[in-house]
């Protein structure tokens, strides 16, 4: 059974629609906007976005896979965006990833089986000067061991758990 599929509350885009409706929402925006509703973009949301927008299936998740911003998997409360751009990548950014992957027993594009923790690299964060760098939802992480970043994610964790 696919875990994306048929069991969203598809009312929840009638405000989304009637918007676009008035205001013109191009596609982009109307699919950023249902990220925002459901944190990922499920398949039957997909389906029925096409339908309201009367594009193609296959346009509405064209764009969506396309563009990295938007998510077709469920991700954790705490999204790592992990940096993989050159400055990133030649100062370590390798063993940042091993670390995060040995600390959270997952790999990249994976959540862990609580649902805390999901990791995604990047081809680049904007934040050379800070390299290596990770974001984890809108904190940003510079100049990371990965001794650092595991600290920083048994912090969290000892957070949730507290």
């Amino acid at each position: 059974m696919c875990e994306n599929c048929g069991n969203s509350d598809l009312s929840l885009l009638n405000d989304i629609f009637a918007k676009m409706a008035e205001n013109g929402d191009n596609l982009i925006t109307v699919l950023q906007k249902a990220q925002e509703i459901y944190g990922y973009l499920p398949t039957d949301v997909l389906y029925e976005i096409a339908e309201k927008t009367g594009a193609s299936p296959a346009k509405v998740i064209g764009v969506a896979t396309f563009y990295t911003q938007f998510r077709l998997k469920k991700v954790g409360k705490y999204l790592i965006l992990l940096c993989k751009g050159t400055a990133c990548h030649v100062n370590g950014a390798d063993g940042i990833e091993k670390a995060i992957c040995e600390e959270l027993k997952i790999k990249d594009g994976d959540t862990t089986e609580d649902g805390l923790f999901s990791l995604k690299t990047v081809a680049c964060l904007g934040c050379c000067s800070l390299s290596p760098v990770m974001m984890i939802n809108e904190e940003t992480y510079g100049s990371l061991t990965p001794a650092r970043t595991v600290e920083i994610l048994r912090e969290i964790r000892r957070r949730e758990e507290a």
